[in-house]
């Protein structure tokens, strides 16, 4: 069942969230000593959880340079800890906890329209699926706006990082280093950026675990205590590193020197510094020697209990700075004094909604607050959102809150919150996004943005914010959310895969349930399913749908109309007609919650995959134990199987000769540490006839897995087939798992999706049976993706073949393999 039903969406798992960024007198004090710093570096890796936190941390906090970390993917194709978000929606969750982990460090955060389609070996394969030419034009793209004097990979070229997407973000990264100063590389993009040719680049060398240091390395200490912000860099990039919390990396605070080790892939190699001959001050700007000593006075007579004295010296420095000439770093450090000139003046400024969304054609109403919090002599001038224009022309008293309200129309045609990288159909291994400017932007553009204008010190700024949704919750008071762009209605459709099986005439219910956003009163509507085979509809006349209200409808489906082993995919959508107009709903909204994250929203047509396909069944009640990310209960309820899912509390109280079969999720036994207490328990399960199948498990930080799996021995080893369509031999044709109740050919292993098999069996014990043989292109078989073992009177089996990602994405093989398995321990002679 789809988690994103309507009269879910509307709740929410509570996301603390800023409503705009206070800062201290130490923060303050750092961005004026930054002013006077005119150097910038840029990380580059694959995925998000790649960055050196501790590096970043201090490029920006201790030598205050514009430091920025590109990742070229969103980790969509990682594996989640916290939830069973896969694909997209991960990619979404990671891309969001590197902001989180960048407002902590200080770095900017870029992307690559690349997709992260999994785990790839080579880069080599990592290029056949990304389009090598469009995302080294991406590369190039942000290193032309950035503008970086030096570049740092997280990877070296020569395969060392162990994943094709890692090598392949080197050879990008070090290939882009030359590309983006060449005018005939992307001349598209010189309309926009001019060319750019950073000074060195180099490879940030492991100094982790066994890896040495390469000879002649530069050596740098980064583990500095900094006693303006209390912390050590390692102590902040501990808190950044830890919002990658989809992935487990949450690490421990570190003290005292830390050194990192960088290999010259590009100019000249440093002797001193990694910025040796790289002028980072105002020296590097003809005509700025004004703007320096400007600087430098702030910074001496800045008082840390009454910053807002230095407000007019902020103003005469914005001044200077504008008769500058134009240019990147006048643009760069105007926003960084107007940032300064916020800070300092004490400005609270907040423009809000008491509802979560903003829904097309309806109206909402926004809330605005301004405190002139220190007492700056300061005029309010306006204040606009969209149209709405709210001139003011209000001198503003010191501490004391100016609060109004405005009511807006939310226009029908007004963009629904949807993420840019998504508005596209995107292709393999990359996202379609067709706007340049808009590429290397790491998240959404607000829907609404409030700008307020003031005069200070004779001066007009502008500010500008987003406006959030705001509430307070009983427990964790004041709340801030972003605030969505939602269409009038919603349409959704469950379940995701109906599976009908061949021989058998079936009759499947499927459920339309359609959202009213706001108040609809449709003088007739319309629930439609319509694909190749089947055009179902059902009118209703005279309607009224309260908002935040959903009407469900039920269609009947019967596989009379397919054939043997064919798909079909069911298009939901909605028509209704209110105030003589027609209108037409098809998408969904997927709300996805978590509390260390700012709520996301996303939107796409929810379709149900039909197939009907040549599968048997034996066995029918199923234990499941649930692992992290885990899809595949449902997928056994289409299958036919009653599923009941085992917590701790059920696994203790329960007697699991009830269960024909138990089935332990991805990595169950690495995230279920009380799994560890029930290893008798279970295998007294198998012993007396039962039948326990466990996918994969982890042996990487998230464990090694503690617990003892199976009555024999055997390794959970890093070997893994990441080539979906790779060849798949049957060491054993004669073994059941092969042939009952289905008759399991190559035929099965067609259309998989994403990889073959992970974290293999190893060291594997000679009771063990061994079913599979794969292997990626160029490396040795392996045998150890699907093992099975007697133990007394039943059957134990271990897989690392991923069928959580199959079962889901509806491939036909998956679920006659698995029926398969779950049909071991049938009473038969052998």
């Amino acid at each position: 069942m789809k988690k994103c039903y309507f009269f879910i969406i509307t709740l929410f798992l509570f996301t603390l969230s800023k409503a705009q960024t206070s800062y201290t007198s130490a923060e303050i004090y750092l961005g004026l000593k930054k002013l006077n710093v005119l150097g910038s570096v840029l990380y580059i890796a694959a995925h998000p959880d790649d960055e050196n936190t501790r590096l970043l941390t201090y490029f920006s906090k201790d030598r205050l340079y514009r430091t920025g970390y590109l990742s070229l993917t969103r980790g969509d194709g990682g594996q989640n800890l916290i939830g069973d978000e896969q694909g997209i929606a991960l990619g979404l969750i990671r891309t969001q906890e590197l902001l989180s982990a960048r407002r902590i460090d200080g770095a900017e955060q870029f992307f690559t329209r690349a997709y992260d389609f999994g785990y790839s070996k080579t880069p080599e394969e990592t290029f056949a699926k990304w389009d090598k030419e469009k995302i080294l034009s991406d590369v190039v793209w942000v290193i032309r706006k950035f503008q970086p004097d030096v570049i740092i990979t997280r990877f070296p070229t020569t395969g060392e990082g162990g994943h094709g997407h890692h090598t392949g973000s080197a050879i990008l990264a070090n290939e882009a280093f030359m590309a983006a100063a060449d005018s005939l590389r992307f001349p598209e993009q010189l309309k926009f950026v001019r060319t750019w040719k950073p000074k060195r680049i180099l490879w940030n060398s492991f100094n982790f675990s066994n890896n040495a240091p390469p000879a002649g390395a530069f050596k740098l200490d980064v583990g500095a205590f900094n006693p303006v912000l209390g912390k050590s860099y390692g102590e902040l990039a501990a808190q950044s590193r830890s919002q990658h919390k989809s992935q487990g990396f949450g690490v421990a605070a570190s003290r005292g020197e830390a050194f990192e080790y960088f290999k010259t892939s590009g100019g000249p190699e440093p002797v001193n510094d990694l910025f040796d001959d790289i002028t980072t001050s105002w020296e590097k700007i003809k005509g700025s020697e004004e703007v320096q000593k400007q600087v430098s006075v702030i910074i001496n007579e800045f008082d840390f209990l009454q910053p807002q004295k230095s407000v007019p010296q902020l103003v005469q420095l914005h001044k200077t700075l504008k008769t500058l000439p134009d240019g990147y770093w006048k643009t760069i450090k105007l926003k960084e004094v107007e940032k300064l000139l916020e800070a300092a003046t004490g400005l609270w400024m907040e423009a809000f909604s008491s509802l979560p969304n903003a829904v097309q054609g309806d109206s909402l109403k926004l809330n605005f607050v301004v405190n002139n919090r220190l007492g700056t002599p300061v005029q309010l001038l306006n204040i606009v959102v969209d149209e709405v224009d709210s001139s003011l022309h209000k001198n503003l008293a010191a501490n004391q809150n100016l609060n109004f309200s405005k009511t807006i129309f939310v226009n029908i045609n007004k963009p629904l919150s949807q993420p840019y990288w998504l508005k596209e159909k995107m292709q393999e291994g990359l996202f379609q996004v067709n706007d340049q400017q808009m590429i290397g932007q790491p998240d959404i553009t607000p829907s609404y943005l409030a700008r307020f204008s003031f005069q200070i010190d004779g001066e007009r700024f502008e500010f500008e914010k987003p406006v959030r949704y705001k509430f307070t919750d009983p427990v964790k008071g004041e709340v801030y959310q972003p605030l969505f762009v939602i269409p009038a209605m919603t349409v959704y459709a469950s379940p995701d895969v109906v599976l009908f099986q061949k021989g058998k005439t079936q009759l499947k219910e499927i459920e339309l349930f359609i959202g009213a956003n706001k108040k609809i009163n449709a003088e007739q509507l319309e629930a439609r399913v319509r694909s190749k085979y089947y055009a179902l509809t059902e009118k209703q006349t005279t309607i009224a749908l309260a908002k935040n209200t959903s009407r469900q409808f039920a269609f009947d489906l019967s596989n009379d109309k397919m054939s043997v082993n064919e798909e079909d995919y069911l298009q939901p959508f909605a028509d209704f007609k209110e105030n003589g107009k027609e209108h037409y709903a098809y998408l969904a909204m997927t709300s996805i919650n978590y509390d260390h994250i700012p709520a996301i929203r996303y939107f796409y047509s929810d379709g149900i995959k039909l197939l009907n396909i040549d599968l048997k069944t034996y066995n029918k009640k199923i234990g499941y134990i649930l692992g992290a990310g885990d899809k595949v209960p449902e997928a056994l309820e289409q299958m036919g199987y009653d599923v009941t899912l085992l917590t701790e509390k059920e696994l203790s109280r329960n007697n699991l000769q009830q269960f024909d079969a138990i089935i332990s999720g991805v990595r169950a036994y690495n995230t279920n540490e009380w799994l560890n207490n029930y290893y008798e328990k279970l295998m007294k399960y198998v012993e007396n006839g039962g039948n326990l199948i466990v996918q994969y498990n982890t042996s990487s930080n998230l464990g090694p897995v503690k617990a003892k799996i199976g009555p024999y021995n055997f390794t959970i080893s890093r070997t893994r087939v990441t080539d979906e369509n790779s060849e798949v031999q049957f060491i054993n044709p004669r073994h059941p798992v092969l042939n009952f109740p289905n008759k399991i050919t190559q035929k099965d292993f067609e259309g998989w999706i994403q990889e073959r098999s992970i974290y293999h069996a190893s060291d594997i014990d000679t009771a063990f049976q061994p079913v599979l043989r794969m292997n990626d292109t160029g490396e040795k078989a392996d045998d150890g993706s699907l093992i099975t073992a007697q133990f007394g009177k039943g059957y134990f089996t271990y897989t690392g073949l991923v069928f959580f990602r199959q079962l889901p994405a509806g491939v036909p093989g998956a679920y006659r393999l698995l029926a398969n398995l779950i049909a071991l321990n049938r009473k038969r002679e052998f």
